[in-house]
């Protein structure tokens, strides 16, 4: 059984012309892609884009990419940072209506140039 932690994903944020929300890709499946109003909801529609691309592939008999991160770049990281960034970054996303995840990662796609900075 495959372990679907195991692909990687990418999430950037949409522009308002593209309908806002945030895209979710999988880089070992250059079709598989799904969207959302939020990170989290881009994840769980991500998710259910993967599996149903898995199944297609194997009821059409065509193999299955194997994670390409091979336990390299998993996705997660965990981060030690001063108590009063921390507390700074919580109470943002509380005002934000977001979880810390979600705004960390809005804050390091930015850093990285993952969003259309015309929407900022």
């Amino acid at each position: 059984m495959r372990n679907l932690d195991d692909y990687p994903f990418e999430i950037r944020p949409l522009s308002e012309a593209d309908g806002g929300g945030y895209l979710i890709t999988y880089p070992d499946f250059n079709v598989c892609m799904s969207d959302g109003e939020t990170v989290e909801e881009a994840i769980a529609n991500g998710r259910d884009a993967l599996v149903g691309m898995i199944e297609a592939l194997e009821a059409w008999g065509e193999p299955v990419p194997e994670p390409m991160s091979g336990g390299v770049a998993s996705g997660k990281f965990v981060a030690r940072v001063p108590k009063s960034l921390h507390a700074a970054l919580t109470a943002r996303a509380k005002a934000e209506g977001v979880s810390l995840n979600a705004l960390a990662l809005s804050f390091l796609s930015a850093g990285m140039g993952f969003v259309n900075r015309r929407t900022m």
